[in-house]
């Protein structure tokens, strides 16, 4: 149960006696006894405690308690405290009155019945914790309420910078479109948008994975393929990933590591991804022409620290606890990312069971992540074997009958003439029934099909195609890609699964199943 502020009572009575026996009656734990012995006294009191119950004798030289009452009924703040009057003698049916119209909830002969007074005594106690725990509820309610308010504002701004983020790499593809339409016979200015919408179609990838990202981390769906791998040339690959954007804002990088033999069990992905976004973020909260510097170093016999700082922004106070907080960092004014990279952080280096920690020492002093992991002791780790080389992609030296299935006319037009382009024969269908008959038909060697369409889902038109065409390679297109997402269509029979948007070279790995 948590602690209780402690109730208090008011005893008021111009005879000290009284006010011992009063005392020695009610005394017991969480109850706190205010004396006074005359109304001014009583006022005082009244002005600095908040009281449950008062004890107010009727006969008092100075000013009476029904004085006292009164005065405590015309403020605001004891408006409301219920009184008790203390009598020595019978009250007459008119002071009665009076005492009832001054806000008496009863009155006490002297003298006073131990029992009777103990009694009620409980049940302004009880009442008294009642409101306080009602005073608790309310207040964590209106905390509540005012994070949610919060929440929402984040959310909202989160929304318009996603907006934003997305908009960006829109703007240059949709102008590059228009330019290459008007100037089909020039390659230098085709081969130049192209370049162009690639990087702005990878820019727009990224922030869709960060995405899905946050959202697998928060179900509790991320996964580690972790393996033994040494450390340096995971870093060389998270620097050659922020590379473009340290090299476009002018910044000078230092790196240093005093042991390149460090290895380690974690994901090599994710682990250059953590790096990578430790320098995206340096990178971008650093003036043109910054200082960024990574130091790696082994922190003991089984950790390494890795060190990213800058001559940056820096980061204010009351902002260190929160920076690795979900849309903590989203700043509508600076519309240079989603916030989430240091969440993913985060989240990620917890995963490998390490930790990570933000300093800086204000705004405009830079600042400074820390990050410790797990690693092998030295020496006691082999070497990673040497990585395969990539398998060339060798495609069928024959044309193949190839379908696309997809309700989406502008996905099934460019996909097929890329398919085509790659020198197979095509066929389309819009929906899962017409895939099934125009199959029946064509009798494809490959089907690229969609799984949310109308009529017959990919799932049900899956099925029907495994039974009725046994040889034919079946892979789905979807928006999603979780391990749940893949397992399913596997399930339905397809032999493989692409996430949209659909990449260039994923799609040639598939047709060279063909060769």
């Amino acid at each position: 149960m948590p602690h209780r502020p402690p109730v208090k009572f008011l005893l008021v009575d111009d005879l000290e006696a009284n006010l011992i026996a009063l005392e020695g009656l009610l005394a017991r734990d969480g109850l706190e006894l205010l004396k006074a012995r005359s109304g001014p006294e009583a006022l005082e009191l009244l002005l600095i405690h908040e009281v449950a119950l008062a004890f107010i004798d009727v006969q008092m030289p100075e000013m009476s308690g029904f004085e006292l009452a009164e005065l405590m009924r015309g403020t605001d703040r004891t408006r409301a405290v219920p009184i008790v009057f203390l009598t020595a003698g019978s009250v007459d049916p008119q002071r009665r009155i009076r005492g009832y119209e001054t806000g008496a909830v009863d009155f006490l002969p002297k003298p006073i019945d131990p029992a009777n007074l103990l009694n009620k005594a409980a049940v302004f106690i009880e009442l008294a914790h009642q409101r306080q725990e009602l005073r608790a509820a309310n207040e964590k309610l209106a905390e509540s309420n005012a994070a949610l308010a919060r929440a929402d504002r984040r959310k909202d701004e989160f929304l318009a910078m996603l907006a934003h983020e997305l908009r960006n790499p829109l703007a240059p593809i949709l102008t590059g479109l228009e330019v290459m339409v008007s100037s089909p016979g020039n390659a230098e200015i085709v081969g130049n948008l192209a370049a162009m919408m690639r990087r702005q179609m990878a820019q727009m990838v990224h922030l869709i994975d960060d995405l899905l990202d946050i959202s697998r981390i928060n179900t509790g769906k991320i996964s580690l393929k972790s393996e033994d791998v040494l450390l340096l040339p995971v870093i060389q690959d998270a620097i050659e990933s922020s590379r473009p954007l340290i090299d476009k804002a002018g910044h000078q990088l230092g790196f240093t590591i005093d042991d390149e033999q460090i290895s380690l069990t974690g994901d090599p992905h994710r682990l250059s991804q953590v790096i990578s976004n430790l320098l995206s973020n340096a990178a971008k909260y650093t003036p043109n022409g910054g200082r960024i510097a990574m130091d790696v170093s082994r922190h003991g016999s089984h950790q390494v620290k890795i060190r990213v700082s800058d001559n940056g922004e820096g980061i204010a106070p009351d902002q260190i606890d929160r920076i690795f907080g979900l849309f903590e960092q989203v700043d509508p004014k600076r519309q240079n990312g989603l916030g989430l990279g240091l969440t993913l952080v985060k989240n990620l280096v917890t995963m490998h069971g390490g930790s990570i920690v933000a300093t800086s020492a204000g705004l405009g002093k830079g600042s400074e992540f820390t990050l410790i992991l797990p690693v092998h002791a030295r020496g006691t780790s082999p070497l990673p074997a040497t990585p395969e080389q990539e398998t060339p992609i060798t495609l069928p030296s024959v044309p193949r009958r190839v379908m696309v299935v997809d309700d989406s006319q502008s996905i099934v037009r460019i996909l097929a003439m890329f398919i085509e382009q790659e020198g197979m024969e095509i066929s389309v269908a819009y929906d899962g029934e017409e895939a099934v008959n125009v199959a029946a038909v064509f009798q494809p060697d490959m089907i690229f099909m969609d799984l949310g369409m109308p009529k017959m889902d990919g799932f049900a038109a899956a099925r029907q195609l495994r039974a009725a065409h046994p040889d034919t390679l079946l892979i789905a297109l979807s928006g999603w890609g979780r391990d749940e997402d893949r397992a399913k269509s596997r399930d339905a029979g397809f032999d493989g699964h692409m996430v949209k948007p659909v990449a260039p070279d994923d799609i040639r790995r598939f047709l060279a199943m063909l060769a």
